[in-house]
């Protein structure tokens, strides 16, 4: 057997063990029978079953579900990969998770790959995995519920060096990525590319380490891979910054640049492909990497979490005005929950969903991976979400909403039920 494989497999059966301590045998039996019909005792405890904690995964947002794959957790010293064929797929609208087996072109597992969703579809790009960082690009259909991973060979064009803690715009059909933390090969490393920053103590042979600043685009549809002339003021290689797109515009929030965590924002335009730097006129978040950046209006992103320039777990949010340029600190009910590396992905009426990523300075003390959804509300919700939510958090303890249920049509009844499910008494959650 493959030693790869071997790991793979110790890997498994260690987070199967630590599952079983934690939650008794339920994850256990949805692990390994997938592919079964699930058992009615089974059924009865599934509105309690839980994603597992992880960090440096990837998570998309398509019909009012959650999707989530990948990224790795700690079990005892170990940082262990999280299995590459599940993944977790929660309901925005009930608050129920579920996982599916996913088969075909199965990646290998890792961390700190860079996701993102198109006409239906996940792909994924890069990451470290057991031999290190990839270069590789797969795809999976979320729509059929068969989750069968596709390889993406390049019937044009060379895919990017291998990298990970890289970010991703989404514009025009095509997947276009911006920086991360990787390797190359010493003939494509030069002391006038500015492109890359050698990290100097990472070099084995004839491979070399550091940060990157370029631009590379994939057009699924072509299978092309192609790196554009960019202009203006380029920002300076980065890794682990945050990313959003509004419009036909990519920004670029922080991240490390060598020993520094930075707080600056840059601009590329996506048609003319020219870069501008961002001066806010207010006062701004501290420097931070792992954080995410997320876009809520068509003039607004949100920022959330990540690691400080002194290393600490941050909890706080900003919003980002791109047309006055300012920054403004979001107040939100979780402030005792800082992430970094985590995910967040916009919903419905401008929430933004917060999964996963750790509360700890993970290069140090590596153990306090979370698996709890936050969900922030960036804007005011309309009136008929208003409602639908106030019905759905009374109902059990007024009769007078629950005798008049009856009268609702029946596709709003089924729409109401599942939110009157979202907002059932708590479950366990492994929380930091």
């Amino acid at each position: 057997m493959d030693t790869k494989i071997k790991v793979r497999k110790v890997y498994q059966e260690q987070i199967l063990q630590h599952e079983k301590k934690k939650h008794g045998n339920w994850n256990r039996t949805l692990i390994s029978d997938r592919g079964r019909r699930m058992d009615p005792a089974f059924e009865r405890h599934r509105s309690e079953l839980l994603a597992r904690e992880r960090s440096g995964h990837t998570a998309v947002v398509a019909d009012s579900q959650l999707y989530v794959w990948g990224g790795y957790m700690s079990i005892a010293d170990e940082e262990i990969f999280i299995p590459s064929d599940e993944i977790w797929v929660y309901d925005l609208e009930g608050g129920i998770w579920q996982v599916f087996h996913m088969t075909g072109d199965v990646p290998p597992s890792m961390s700190g790959t860079c996701g993102c969703s198109l006409n239906g579809n996940m792909y994924i790009f890069g990451g470290c995995d057991d031999s290190g960082q990839t270069n590789q690009m797969f795809c999976v259909d979320l729509t059929d519920g068969k989750y069968v991973w596709k390889k993406m060979v390049p019937e044009f064009g060379s895919a990017p060096s291998p990298r990970d803690k890289l970010s991703c715009w989404v514009y025009d059909g095509k997947l276009i990525y911006f920086g991360g933390y990787g390797h190359k090969v010493l003939a494509d490393v030069s002391s006038r590319n500015r492109n890359f920053i050698l990290d100097e103590p990472s070099w084995l042979q004839d491979l070399f380490w550091g940060w990157n600043n370029e631009v590379h685009i994939f057009d699924p549809v072509e299978g092309s891979w192609t790196e554009p002339r960019t202009h203006g003021r380029t920002p300076a290689p980065r890794a682990a910054h945050a990313g959003a797109t509004l419009g036909c515009r990519g920004y670029v929030c922080g991240g490390r640049v060598m020993e520094t965590r930075t707080n600056d924002i840059h601009c590329l335009d996506l048609e003319s492909w020219t870069w501008t730097e961002i001066v806010p006129l207010s006062a701004t978040p501290v420097g931070r990497s792992w954080h995410t950046l997320t876009a809520v209006s068509e003039t607004t992103m949100f920022l959330f979490g990540g690691l400080s320039v002194d290393c600490k777990p941050m909890s706080d949010g900003w919003l980002f005005d791109v047309e006055t340029k300012k920054w403004r600190e979001f107040e939100h009910p979780y402030q005792n929950k800082p992430r970094l590396w985590h995910t967040a992905c916009a919903s419905k009426d401008s929430d933004v969903i917060v999964f996963g990523g750790s509360c700890d300075y993970i290069l140090l003390v590596d153990t306090g991976h979370c698996n709890d959804a936050l969900v922030f509300q960036t804007q005011p919700h309309p009136l008929f979400r208003i409602s639908e939510d106030y019905i759905a958090k009374n109902v059990r303890n007024l009769e007078s909403l629950r005798n008049q249920l009856h009268c609702l049509p029946p596709k709003l009844l089924k729409a109401l039920q599942k939110r009157i499910a979202f907002y059932r008494p708590s479950k366990k959650q492994n929380n930091c």
